[in-house]
């Protein structure tokens, strides 16, 4: 049994992430059952993606890190402090080269290189930088498999892909409505907000790869997606979901994600 759940953790991340892929495109679906924007809805749809993201990265990957950390020869809280800045200073890097545009944001406030291109473009790149971290995370979880082979090491990688997974739900709407709002076909404003989500499966994949190499790697890996996914939330996400004035709904958005990604975390 537990080598059913534990067999080939790198195909293992590929599914999952490719699973998050798909709740990208659920989301995006949702687009042909609305026909306008609702910003009170984005705004907690954010918040609330942004509660899940910290909290998994905290409970996921911060707090398995220093356990795996304990295993090393060097302090305990080098291998966390080490992973988490170069995630963030990792992130920090491709913020200052993708040109791209946060929800919320006028088209003036584009950040990146400056190059002109269309602003659904700059859109799907803003999500992709989200999307990054988070597929990152599924597949280091996933990859640790290799040298934690047990039901509950499955189970709470599983429950970080879930919800992960739950949060892409609104991030694929958050890219279509806006599109449609725009003037741009139901069916090419869908297309074009699943593709955002498509980079999940691919670093989830690379995730498990590079801790496959050496179980050494592990901490600092979880540590380095947790460094990169609360870059995105502090950077990004608060701030897309504080500049239309719905304040008190996106933090209670963000609390509920919060507890629930750590009911998850703690309940399996």
């Amino acid at each position: 049994m537990v080598k059913l759940f534990t067999f080939n953790p790198i195909l293992q991340a590929f599914l999952f992430g490719l699973f998050t892929w798909f709740m990208t495109l659920i989301g995006s679906s949702i687009v042909f059952l609305n026909k306008k924007e609702n910003r009170k809805l984005f705004d907690s749809m954010l918040g609330f993606a942004g509660g899940v993201m910290l909290s998994a990265s905290f409970f996921s990957l911060i707090l398995p890190s220093i356990e795996y950390s304990k295993n090393l020869s060097v302090p305990t809280w080098f291998p966390v402090t080490f992973g988490f800045l170069f995630g963030s200073l990792f992130l920090l890097l491709l913020d200052k080269i993708i040109p791209h545009l946060h929800l919320n944001f006028e088209i003036y406030e584009k950040e990146g290189i400056k190059k002109e291109l269309p602003i659904y473009f700059l859109l799907i790149f803003a999500i992709i930088l989200h999307n990054i971290p988070e597929g990152l995370s599924v597949g280091v979880s996933f990859g640790s498999l290799k040298y934690d082979e047990n039901f509950n090491s499955f189970l709470n990688a599983s429950s970080l892909a879930f919800g992960i997974g739950i949060q892409n739900l609104p991030e694929g709407l958050a890219i279509s409505l806006p599109l449609l709002a725009s003037g741009m076909s139901k069916f090419k404003s869908f297309f074009i907000g699943q593709l955002s989500g498509f980079v999940e499966p691919i670093f989830a994949f690379l995730g498990a790869l590079i801790v496959s190499i050496s179980s050494k790697i592990l901490p600092y890996a979880l540590s380095f997606s947790a460094g990169a996914m609360v870059y995105v939330v502090v950077e990004e996400v608060i701030p897309e979901t504080q500049k239309s004035g719905n304040t008190d709904l996106s933090t209670i958005s963000f609390i509920f994600g919060f507890i629930l990604m750590m009911i998850f975390d703690i309940a399996f």
